[in-house]
């Protein structure tokens, strides 16, 4: 990780400045994101959040949202303009610029500042400043640190102190997750008491479900879950017919991947999902079998150990034929997986 200082003489002066993450941005990457733009904003930069896709709708909330650009064929001038114009560009949340989709290679040949921040395994080498932390909890966590190493801790109001907060509490599960730190602990109180209301943000991303999603959410889990108990697996299929019958959007499938992993007895979980241009997986573990390993290794993925996603560029069924034709190499490790 760079000196502070590096990006405190980079930021000495107002710069135009924008700032992306990954693709289907989760509460993390959105929250820290909005809440690195609301301190830069304070400190008289001109700033653009550009976002490579769409997300869910229960993250409308956040403050600096009715600014967020999303990518789209129709704007990708507008985007690329802005790219090339940007003397600064921050990339939260994702450390491999295949992440960002089309926005990649714009940025990788933009002339302007990168800045990379994030907490993901083994990132790609294209930032010219790197403040990467695989022991944090969330971005917004590094964000949080940073503004604060900064000396700017008092800038950090309650619509930016919201932003941080969402992304801390999804990425640590809600603070059950064993990345839940002393450090989280203490800035969840520091945002507390400049009067961030965590009930409310807990209330605003987690019980928004529409009932449609709570029927498939039903069905999900009544007909699409497979146990493996001789493998400690289970996962979860979902077709793209599945998915349009129940009129699935953006963040519908979120979490999902958690009620399989929840089961008792089950170290490793799978949600493998038909999005019609690739099969998409999210894995999750316990203890230390590391998900991590086994999608970089399977399908073109990475992230964390115990959270990591991956494709597929096979049919759904070959996918999953693959995912369950793998667990015998990984039989001895999934038995011997150590979990407390």
């Amino acid at each position: 990780m760079h000196n502070i200082n590096a990006l405190q003489e980079l930021l000495q002066e107002p710069k135009e400045v924008m700032i992306t993450t990954h693709h289907k941005p989760d509460a993390d990457a959105l929250g820290s994101s909005l809440g690195l733009a609301g301190y830069l904003k304070k400190k008289g930069h001109r700033v653009t959040v550009i976002t490579p896709s769409d997300y869910p709708e229960f993250l409308n909330w956040m403050e600096g949202n009715d600014d967020v650009i999303v990518y789209s064929e129709k704007n990708d001038a507008l985007v690329q303009r802005i790219i090339a114009e940007s003397q600064v560009i921050f990339c939260l949340d994702f450390n491999t610029l295949s992440r960002i989709s089309e926005m990649g290679e714009y940025i990788r040949q933009a002339q302007g500042a990168k800045v990379l921040i994030d907490h993901h395994l083994e990132p790609e080498d294209f930032a010219d400043l790197d403040y990467a932390n695989t022991s944090a909890a969330a971005t917004a966590e590094i964000v949080y640190d940073l503004i604060k190493a900064m000396g700017d801790a008092d800038l950090i109001d309650t619509g930016i102190g919201e932003c941080l907060y969402a992304g801390i509490m999804t990425d640590t599960g809600s603070f059950r997750h064993p990345s839940t730190s002393q450090n989280v602990h203490l800035i969840i109180a520091d945002l507390l008491q400049i009067g961030v209301k965590t009930s409310n943000i807990h209330r605003l991303i987690y019980d928004s479900s529409t009932e449609l999603r709570l029927r498939f959410l039903g069905y999900v889990l009544k007909d699409k879950l497979v146990v493996l108990q001789e493998y400690k697996t289970a996962y979860i299929s979902i077709t793209a017919d599945e998915l349009k019958a129940y009129n699935s959007k953006t963040g519908d499938t979120e979490g999902l991947v958690n009620y399989a992993l929840s089961i008792e007895g089950i170290v490793f979980a799978a949600l493998i999902i038909d999005r019609t241009q690739a099969v998409k997986m999210s894995f999750r573990s316990v203890g230390d079998f590391s998900a991590n390993e086994f999608a970089r290794s399977h399908f073109s993925g990475g992230g964390h150990k115990n959270a990591a996603g991956g494709i597929s560029m096979d049919t759904l069924e070959a996918t999953i034929q693959k995912f369950e034709s793998l667990l015998p190499l990984y039989k001895d490790q999934l038995q011997q997986a150590l979990t407390k």
